[in-house]
């Protein structure tokens, strides 16, 4: 979404506050023309916010909304919408989003009712609160009723591990089509954030109608939102929005940046474009002759537009893969070698039917070999899990002997016969030491006792990564995401100490969980501890969750030097001694 609609979409929430307040219908009307007016521009809001008088210029916008349209591009913020949402139950914010509640009516709920919630609306459709306000029939409460059940399932991002599958899936049907010349997804998918709010579709094409068509009639369509004559978009069965642009070709490197974000990162970028006398928008980098009609328009030829390389390279700065593109991001100094996908040759932590996994050993190490890998640990759970069906001392002493057995008849990668054990609340693990020292590696990972306080999860986790037997710490924080938030550790005090003990830090590469999060990965690195990337399969599907850690790396600015799962046989079994 472009700036100028981020803003509009404030200034719309403005009117809607303010109209909750109870403020006059002419200050609400003056609002509601200021988000249209940034609705339907398609100039560089930056560029027209820096030129004195610029916004002035621009029919329906004053002096006093002007002053709060620099106000957000100075700090991407707006003081009377901050006050408004102060003054107000927080959760009448949530109510605008559900058809049927215009801004009126959510101020009379506000001072006639306790509904002040999405759970107090649903309350008070089920006790009859709503029904007896006056033009509340049974058909209105109904349609409520269907949009709150739709916003709520609506308002939950959706997992990387949905998103991006679906998303090569339009790719594939979408990329067939006679005339497509490319077509791509950018945004938080290209980011490889864990999770997305929708997915954003870039395309080239030779006839958009053709294209325009097939999208907005896909296999899954439950609504289209919107279908113009190069943008579309659509809602799918399961909530998520789908938008898709067809760009010039000439164009596409400006909005592959554009369209990808962050928009921390796009608001760096106009900043040293304009300190350079340069605009920067989704159609290229151009030469800034102080005009406010978009160059584009004018038939100004940009200096850089094919591609992001030419673009970062027209700006003097070096280039940043998109997991490197958010706020936290120094954008001026190059990143380093991140790894790939085709660097992973090993996988550290799976599970077979010894414990609560699907596939045998020999089934599994098939699998991994399909991969690539030269090296598979089976780390089967401990006694502790008795839920995920851990072995006792005895069962384990089989099962190694078991994978030793398979390992010998199965040419062409190393299996290691390993466990996952669980780390107690103390600190203290599942096996005894003279257990722990026969296995060829020990992922040691919190599965009970997950609220913790910090210091007592610090502690736990500081004594497992000083464990001499311990070699991978497991999803550190024991985290599922939009589930459960896991424990919530010193992380750097953790690293220092895995750093200091030679214990690698896992990224549970399973998309329900990528813990290590990326900003752990990235207190991980500045400590100097050692990554394991691991998918934690317990089926043959679950291989394929090595990228979504990969992603999650990248985004921590993970090197394959740094990453055990990169290192080559002779490597990686030395440090396991």
């Amino acid at each position: 979404m472009s700036d100028q609609r981020v803003l509009a979409k404030e200034f719309e929430t403005i009117a809607a506050l303010l109209e909750i307040s109870g403020a006059n219908a002419f200050r609400v009307n003056a609002t509601k023309k200021v988000s249209r007016v940034l609705q339907d521009f398609e100039g560089d809001l930056h560029a027209i916010a820096a030129t004195p008088g610029g916004l002035e210029a621009l029919d329906g916008i004053g002096k006093s909304s002007a002053e709060k349209i620099r106000q957000w591009c100075d700090a991407g913020t707006i003081d009377e919408l901050e006050t408004l949402r102060s003054e107000i139950p927080p959760g009448l914010i949530g109510l605008l989003d559900i058809s049927g509640l215009g801004p009126k009516t959510v101020g009379r709920l506000w001072r006639e009712t306790d509904i002040v919630d999405r759970a107090g609306l649903a309350r008070g459709i089920e006790d009859g609160t709503l029904a007896a306000l006056p033009r509340m029939g049974a058909k209105t409460i109904a349609n409520i009723k269907d949009s709150l059940e739709f916003a709520e399932q609506a308002a939950e991002r959706t997992s990387i591990g949905i998103a991006l599958p679906l998303a090569e899936l339009l790719l594939e049907e979408l990329g067939s089509l006679p005339g497509v010349n490319s077509i791509e997804y950018a945004g938080s998918l290209r980011r490889g954030c864990e999770t997305i709010g929708d997915i954003d579709l870039l395309a080239t094409c030779d006839d958009p109608a053709p294209l325009i068509e097939t999208f907005t009639q896909a296999p899954g369509v439950t609504k289209v939102l919107a279908s113009g004559d190069t943008k579309a978009s659509i809602r799918l069965k399961d909530g998520i929005q789908v938008d898709l642009r067809i760009i010039d070709a000439e164009a596409i490197g400006a909005a592959r940046m554009y369209f990808t974000g962050s928009k921390e990162h796009n608001v760096k970028l106009r900043h040293l474009a304009q300190a350079r006398s340069l605009r920067l928008n989704e159609y290229g980098l151009f030469p800034d002759d102080g005009q406010q009609e978009p160059p584009q328009q004018r038939g100004i030829a940009p200096i850089a537009a094919a591609t992001e390389e030419d673009i970062y390279a027209a700006l003097d700065l070096p280039f940043h893969p998109p997991e490197l593109r958010e706020e936290r991001d120094a954008i001026e100094i190059p990143p380093p070698p991140l790894l790939t996908l085709a660097d992973i040759a090993c996988d550290l932590h799976t599970h077979t039917t010894a414990s609560d996994g699907h596939l045998p050993i020999a089934a599994m190490a098939e699998e991994a070999m399909r991969c690539g890998y030269h090296t598979l640990a089976i780390t089967d759970h401990s006694r502790s899990s008795v839920q995920a069906n851990g072995l006792s001392v005895e069962r384990l002493l089989e099962h190694v002997a078991a994978i030793r057995e398979v390992d010998a008849a199965t040419p062409g990668i190393r299996l290691l016969a390993g466990s996952e054990v669980d780390i107690h609340a103390d600190g203290s693990l599942d096996y005894d030491d003279d257990v722990l020292a026969m296995l060829d590696l020990v992922v040691a990972s919190p599965h009970a006792a997950l609220r913790q306080p910090p210091e007592e999860a610090t502690s736990r986790l500081i004594a497992a990564v000083s464990h001499r037997h311990v070699h991978v710490l497991g999803h550190p924080t024991g985290r599922m995401i939009g589930r459960r938030p896991g424990l919530e550790p010193d992380m750097r005090a953790v690293a220092e100490a895995a750093a200091k003990h030679g214990t690698a830090l896992e990224i549970n590469a399973n998309p329900s969980r990528l813990d290590l999060r990326d900003r752990h990965v990235r207190i991980a690195m500045e400590s100097g501890a050692l990554i394991s990337i691991n998918t934690d399969a317990h089926a043959a599907a679950h291989f394929a969750f090595m990228r979504y850690g990969v992603l999650t790396g990248r985004r921590g600015g993970l090197t394959s030097e740094q990453c055990i799962n990169a290192w080559q046989a002779d490597r990686l079994l030395a440090w396991l001694d």
